[in-house]
C-alpha cells in the first residue's frame, strides 16, 4: 500500500470517527461558521503581494518531523508580514503532525486568506473547515473521483468557500468543474514523494485561463520562484523550504527580499 493509499484510508476511519464525537450540527455552531470568508483569489492578485501561500507544516511522511518547536502564531505573523498573499495549515494529525487547533490559532491572529491543506473526501471535513476559521478548502484530484470532486466543490461553494484543486498529472484534468477556483500543481509525487518543478513546467499549458493557477512542492530558491511566475503562476505555494529553519518566519523574508533583488536584477538587464 503507497503512503497516499494508506493515508486516504486512516482519513475515511478519522472522518468516521470525528461524525460521531463532534456531529455537524455542533460544528456550526462555531462563531466562525458564518464568518466572511477572506478570498485566496483576490489576494494572490494583490500588487502589494508576493503570490507566496505560505505553509505552517510540523512533520511529513517523506521527512518525519521538520519543526517541532515552531510556533503556529509567530511563525504565521512573519509569514504574512513578510509579505505572503496567504497561509496554509496542516490539519492532519497522524501524517503531518497538525491539528485543527494549528488553523484556529492562524485565523485568531492573521486577517488573510487560510487555506486547510488536508485530505477532503467528506463533506464532513468542509463542514469543519468552515467551523474552524479556513477560507479555502483542497480537493486532491488523486484521491477523489471526477464526481466526487464536483460534488465536495459544489458544496463548500454552498458554504462560501473557496477550492483549490491539486492535480499531479495531465489525465486528472478531466476532473476540472464549474465550483473550482484555483487550480494548483503539485510538484511532489505523492506516491514516491519526488519532487520537481519540471511537473508545474509541463502542465500548465493544460489550465483552462479561467482559473488561478498556483504551483506547489518543491520552490527551493528564488530562481526557481521566477521561472515558475515567468511561466505564468500566481501563486506558489511553500511550505518545507521554510519551515525547515530553525526561524521560518525570517526564512521565508529573506527568500521574499531574494526574489526582489533578483527581479530587479532581472529588469536592470533589460535597460543595459
Amino acid at each position: 500500500m503507497d503512503i497516499l493509499t494508506l493515508i486516504t484510508h486512516n482519513k475515511r476511519k478519522e472522518v468516521a470517527e470525528k461524525k460521531e464525537l463532534y456531529p455537524a450540527k455542533l460544528l456550526e455552531k462555531s462563531l466562525h461558521f458564518n464568518a466572511p470568508i477572506v478570498s485566496m483569489k483576490k489576494y494572490l492578485q494583490r500588487d502589494d503581494k508576493t503570490g507566496i501561500i505560505a505553509e505552517f507544516k510540523r512533520k511529513s511522511p517523506s521527512k518525519d518531523m521538520i519543526n517541532a518547536y515552531a510556533k503556529v502564531e509567530e511563525v504565521t505573523i512573519g509569514y504574512m508580514q513578510a509579505g505572503c498573499s496567504g497561509l496554509s495549515v496542516l490539519t492532519d494529525e497522524n501524517f503531518f503532525g497538525g491539528s485543527n487547533k494549528d488553523l484556529e490559532t492562524a485565523r485568531a491572529y492573521n486577517f488573510c486568506p487560510i487555506l486547510r491543506k488536508d485530505f477532503i473526501i467528506d463533506e464532513y471535513q468542509i463542514i469543519e473547515a468552515r467551523s474552524i476559521g479556513a477560507d479555502t478548502i483542497l480537493l486532491i484530484a488523486e484521491i477523489l473521483e471526477k464526481e466526487e470532486v464536483e460534488a465536495l466543490a459544489k458544496f463548500a461553494k454552498s458554504l462560501g468557500l473557496e477550492v483549490l484543486m491539486e492535480v499531479h498529472s495531465e489525465e486528472q484534468f478531466s476532473k476540472l468543474n464549474q465550483y473550482i477556483d484555483i487550480v494548483g500543481v503539485n510538484n511532489r509525487d505523492l506516491k514516491t514523494f519526488k519532487v520537481s518543478i519540471k511537473n508545474s513546467l509541463e502542465l500548465i499549458k493544460m489550465i483552462p485561463d479561467d482559473f488561478m493557477k498556483i504551483s506547489e512542492s518543491g520552490i527551493s530558491n528564488p530562481e526557481s520562484f521566477i521561472e515558475l511566475k515567468q511561466a505564468g503562476f500566481d501563486g506558489f505555494l511553500i511550505g518545507e523550504t521554510f519551515m525547515k529553519t530553525s526561524d521560518p518566519a525570517l526564512a521565508c523574508r529573506e527568500f521574499v527580499e531574494a526574489i526582489k533583488s533578483l527581479e530587479a536584477e532581472i529588469k536592470g538587464s533589460k535597460y543595459v
